[in-house]
């Protein structure tokens, strides 16, 4: 992806959250070089936990069919989850354009709450993991909606309007898109590791490669490790 379409992006993904009442943290505005001041005195923690802008094609050039922007607000580590206390828990907004797909995937660790903030009509596909973590196209895939028990086939779509919400655990394969224009998801889950804890279907990358045509608006949590060395 070109840095002047990650700048674009991110511009429009700010309104897009503004216009559904939601306000992003201030180290969502820093400039590059106030991100790599702040972090490297009293704002370690957003570089260390990974905390903000995530703009995805999956490194395979088609952003509007194959993307994703996140935000993460917040992450623990996983050291404080294996103990059972601490910061255990993680927090995302995500924009999903229409038909904009977020490809099959499931975690290792990870359990998430997805939630429909508003927009259109969010859409997951969903199948459950065999025994040894590959898609079963066969098994029956039960799950939570709203703290209500669900049930659907392998491959199953589950449509979900604004504010409506489904559990996911490790062993549920997703993919989700936007049905009917764009939607902003939130995401509560465990702590979340987006550079160990995601199992894709098929052999693509998590982040994109950016090439550098202009200087950035903002840092992606892909840019931290160059940026902020």
């Amino acid at each position: 992806m070109k840095r002047s379409q990650i700048n674009d992006i991110l511009k429009e993904a700010d309104a897009f959250i503004r216009a559904h009442g939601m306000i992003l943290p201030p180290f969502a505005y820093w400039s590059p070089e106030e991100m790599r001041t702040r972090t490297k005195g009293d704002s370690r923690m957003i570089r260390d936990h990974r905390l903000g802008w995530d703009i995805t094609d999956y490194g395979q050039g088609r952003f509007d069919e194959l993307g994703l922007v996140l935000f993460t607000v917040r992450n623990g580590r996983l050291s404080e989850l294996n103990a059972g206390r601490g910061m255990i828990y993680a927090e995302k907004l995500l924009i999903s354009d229409e038909n904009q797909v977020s490809p099959m995937h499931r975690h290792n660790i990870k359990t998430e709450d997805i939630i429909n903030r508003g927009g259109a009509t969010l859409v997951l596909e969903l199948f459950k993991a065999a025994e040894d973590g590959s898609i079963d196209p066969e098994a029956q895939v039960n799950l939570l909606t709203d703290g209500t028990e669900r049930s659907l086939p392998a491959g199953g779509l589950l449509k979900l309007a604004p504010g409506e919400s489904v559990t996911l655990e490790p062993d549920c394969w997703h993919a989700f898109w936007g049905e009917g224009g764009r939607v902003l998801i939130g995401e509560v889950s465990t702590v979340n590791d987006d550079l160990t804890d995601n199992v894709f279907r098929e052999p693509i990358g998590r982040f994109a490669t950016v090439e550098e045509d202009t200087d950035p608006l903002h840092l992606l949590v892909s840019d931290y490790d160059d940026w902020l060395a």
